[in-house]
């Protein structure tokens, strides 16, 4: 298996649990709090990791505690952190999570130090993209920085995998050739369509192709996900489990399919296997404690079999 570089956000996650998400103005009593590792960055860094891919992780931390634990925890996971670097006067990121009984979610993220990761410290990286079989990048860090990222692989040739989250609109360049993985909501902002069909989604993956994108693979929750390329377009099946918390799925998927793809895998079976991942993620609570191991995913896909 070839190396898998991400380049992206690192977080803290401060979760509360509670019977519902909270109105405008509405004070709610919650249940369960919980710290927990995430960021969308390390969050697919530590999943291709757990499932066996040699990760190398480009991102930023501040010079504090949460900083000392989240490389503390990279290391663990056996992760490359030679291109994680610190900020001396940036926070490292924070995200509050609220999680309702029904799994659903809402977030709110203060970057910190994620928001000085910069397009020069991509470019010290570029030894390890060039030797990539796969560069993962999401929207948590400034676009110059992921630009400048997706605009390397380019040159050396390495398959991009572009999740474009949180939502916003980005310039064409940044679509072109590469694999992105948006959800429902993302494929809305891309595009500016409504995706609210079946229709509405097929036409929201057609836009993206003709905006240069090589493939997408449109996530839709428990009706699986949408795969289109140029030459096809198909629903790839979810797995059936039972949802506890959904923070983490698309970040699992994204690390299952980087890690599927840096393995020779079809695109097919490699979305196979991503949502497997992602399946076994939402049964468990919290975002890295929530991401299985590649025994974990075998043996899953083995019994569903």
């Amino acid at each position: 298996m070839k190396r898998i570089v991400v380049v992206g956000s690192a977080n803290t996650d401060m979760i509360l649990k509670c019977e519902h998400l909270p109105k405008p103005g509405e004070t709610i009593l919650g249940g369960e709090f919980a710290v927990a590792a995430g960021g969308k960055g390390a969050n697919q860094a530590v999943a291709a990791a757990r499932l066996g891919g040699e990760v190398t992780f480009v991102s930023r931390l501040g010079r504090d505690w949460m900083g000392d634990q989240a490389l503390a925890n990279y290391r663990a996971e056996r992760i490359n952190c030679d291109f994680v670097t610190r900020d001396e006067r940036a926070s490292s990121g924070v995200a509050l999570i609220m999680v309702d009984r029904a799994a659903e979610n809402l977030i709110g993220v203060a970057p910190g130090a994620n928001s000085t990761l910069t397009p020069e410290h991509v470019a010290h990286a570029e030894d390890v993209i060039r030797a990539a079989g796969a560069l993962v990048v999401q929207l948590e860090i400034p676009l110059e920085t992921v630009a400048a990222a997706i605009r390397l692989a380019r040159k050396h040739a390495v398959r991009v995998i572009l999740n474009p989250a949180p939502a916003r609109a980005l310039p064409r360049e940044m679509l072109q050739d590469v694999i992105v993985t948006p959800n429902e909501t993302e494929a809305a902002i891309l595009t500016g369509q409504v995706v609210a069909t079946q229709s509405g989604i097929e036409s929201a993956a057609q836009q993206l192709l003709a905006l240069g994108a090589c493939q997408v693979v449109m996530t839709l929750g428990e009706r699986g996900a949408l795969w289109a390329s140029h030459a096809q377009m198909q629903i790839v099946p979810a797995f059936r489990v039972q949802a506890v918390d959904t923070t983490a799925a698309g970040d699992a998927f994204n690390g299952g399919l980087a890690v599927a793809l840096a393995r020779g895998e079809e695109m097919e079976p490699a979305i196979r296997y991503a949502s497997a991942v992602a399946a076994l993620s939402v049964t468990q609570f919290g975002a890295q404690p929530s991401l299985p191991s590649k025994i974990e995913v075998d043996n899953f896909l083995n019994k569903s079999r």
